[in-house]
């Protein structure tokens, strides 16, 4: 029954005990009705049968004749019971005697012998039993109609009776009971119906309308409330609904203020930090051209400000990208790519020609965010150099509409129970290792990258060895990108690019291609790091 609805139970159940109630009554009045009807018709032939006989053999002589017997038989069948009579008796010359009212229809043949033997067994008379022969009767059919026969011998001496009475208008009036019946009934199912109907719209119209409104506020609308009247079961079940719900709203109301305002403050302090950090920055960059000029004491410390500095503004610049997504900001910059020039340009713009091996075919065309499809390659192939081992392979492959790249490194792959994490927010795979020289916010932004272009990343182990990150894109992004807003997109993604593109390349341009390597591999190896 799972299959069907409530509703449609509700009415089953009805219809099934409808039906049991109206089977139950009907058979049992049927059968207290034909029982009353049999009775009575059986009572009054017998006794009619009875007291003819006794009348019309008194007069008879102890040895009648047959012509004598055959008007007795007359006389007995020209009754109000409608019943023929067959009565037999010994002549004088000893022969038995038949006569009949109805030679066709009631004979000695037309006697059951069990009925027969019973009439001519006499019974001894003593205590309660003042007769040694008594009156039987039996019901019988005779081609299709019901019948009763009855017989008896007269006490005292002389002949023997029988009678046969046509049971068939009680049998039409006991098929008309059954017919109304049988209406009755289906008229009682036909009620059931409608009272289950009724139960239906009166019991399930609100807890219809209890699941719509459930419905509604899984979706988020938190302002579903139900109407609420009368003091039933339901009613208690609607206003406890309307309780949760407004504790719900005004929960989830609390903690987005404290979520808006936790970004904004990461907002504010990131902005803040990049004034400070532009000024330290340009210092730093002074200090690292000057490092052969320093004391041999000293440039260790500055080489120290350095890398920590650098690592600083990536920091800031990740959380910069983390608190766009977050707010929902981000926005794509699409453009036609061909991809194998686009994963040809991130590879050398971070010096890692000699590190990876490249299985992409030329004229692979999509439409994409090309600074972020850079930014999603950067942290899986950086990841993979970092943490996995050389040679890192990444193939390029379309399929059906989408596009398919996979990394691989050939280090000791991911444990198991790091791997449902490697994409969580500043997750570190080992407690005693709790710093790194990523932010590890890499992996995840990469996987937001991939979202906001509607696709997806996925972490497994080779079964040859080594770790498998599996990029699967559009290859026309389209009908995600908002045409309206470009300009958003396009300063949103300068700022990105401004803080982690351009410190890649920058460094690269100093000559300073270990910092490239490492910012783009940073920005999500923490999880990978501790594998």
């Amino acid at each position: 029954m799972r299959w069907l609805s409530l509703r449609l139970r509700l009415m089953l159940v009805f219809g099934l005990v409808a039906l049991a109630a109206a089977v139950s009554a009907s058979a049992i009045a049927y059968w207290l009705n034909r029982d009353a009807v049999l009775t009575r018709t059986q009572d009054a032939a017998l006794d009619d049968f009875s007291k003819s006989l006794k009348e019309a053999t008194d007069p008879l002589p102890a040895v009648p004749t047959c012509p004598e017997l055959q008007d007795a038989a007359d006389r007995m069948a020209d009754n109000s019971q409608k019943y023929e009579v067959l009565l037999i008796a010994r002549t004088e010359g000893g022969g038995p005697c038949t006569a009949a009212s109805a030679d066709d229809l009631l004979t000695l043949k037309t006697v059951p012998e069990a009925l027969r033997s019973a009439v001519d067994k006499k019974r001894a008379v003593a205590g309660s039993n003042t007769s040694p022969y008594h009156l039987y009767w039996q019901r019988i059919t005779l081609k299709g109609t019901p019948y009763l026969i009855g017989g008896a011998r007269v006490n005292g001496g002389g002949p023997t009776g029988y009678m046969l009475k046509s049971l068939e208008t009680e049998r039409q009036d006991l098929n008309s009971l059954a017919w109304s019946l049988g209406i009755a009934t289906a008229l009682a199912l036909i009620g059931s119906a409608l009272l289950a109907q009724a139960a239906a719209a009166t019991v399930l119209r609100p807890v219809q309308r209890l699941g719509e409104a459930a419905h509604r506020l899984g979706e988020g609308h938190l302002d579903t409330r139900l109407e609420v009247s009368g003091t039933d079961e339901l009613a208690n079940l609607s206003r406890t609904f309307n309780r949760a719900a407004e504790r719900l709203e005004k929960r989830v109301e609390e903690l987005s203020a404290r979520e808006a305002s936790s970004r904004r403050f990461v907002a504010d302090m990131s902005h803040e930090l990049r004034t400070p950090l532009t000024a330290i920055t340009a210092v730093t960059e002074v200090l690292e051209e000057e490092t052969d000029a320093l004391d041999p004491m000293i440039a260790p410390a500055v080489q120290l400000v350095v890398s920590e500095t650098r690592r600083l503004n990536d920091l800031v610049e990740n959380l910069m990208e983390v608190t766009r997504f977050d707010a929902g900001t981000a926005r794509l910059v699409l453009d036609d790519v061909d991809v194998a020039d686009q994963v040809t340009a991130c590879i050398d713009a971070r010096a890692w020609l000699d590190a990876v091996e490249l299985d992409a075919e030329r004229g692979i065309m999509a439409r994409l965010d090309p600074r972020r499809l850079d930014v999603i390659l950067a942290n899986l192939i950086g990841n993979a150099l970092k943490h996995g081992g050389s040679p890192v392979r990444v193939s390029v492959r379309p399929e059906d509409d989408d596009l398919l790249i996979r990394v691989r490194d050939h280090g000791p792959g991911i444990p198991e129970d790091v791997l449902p994490h490697v994409f969580d927010r500043f997750y570190k795979a080992s407690a005693s290792r709790p710093r790194s020289e990523g932010s590890g916010l890499g992996l995840s932004i990469a996987l937001e990258n991939a979202h906001i272009h509607g696709g997806e990343i996925t972490a497994d182990n080779s079964p040859d060895g080594g770790a498998v990150f599996t990029l699967r894109l559009p290859m026309d992004a389209s009908r995600l990108s908002e045409p309206d807003q470009p300009d958003q997109g396009g300063s949103e993604g300068g700022g990105q690019g401004g803080g982690q593109d351009s410190t890649e390349h920058g460094s690269t341009q100093h000559g300073s291609t270990q910092h490239g390597g490492r910012d783009a591999g940073q920005d999500g190896p923490d999880e990978g790091s501790e594998r």
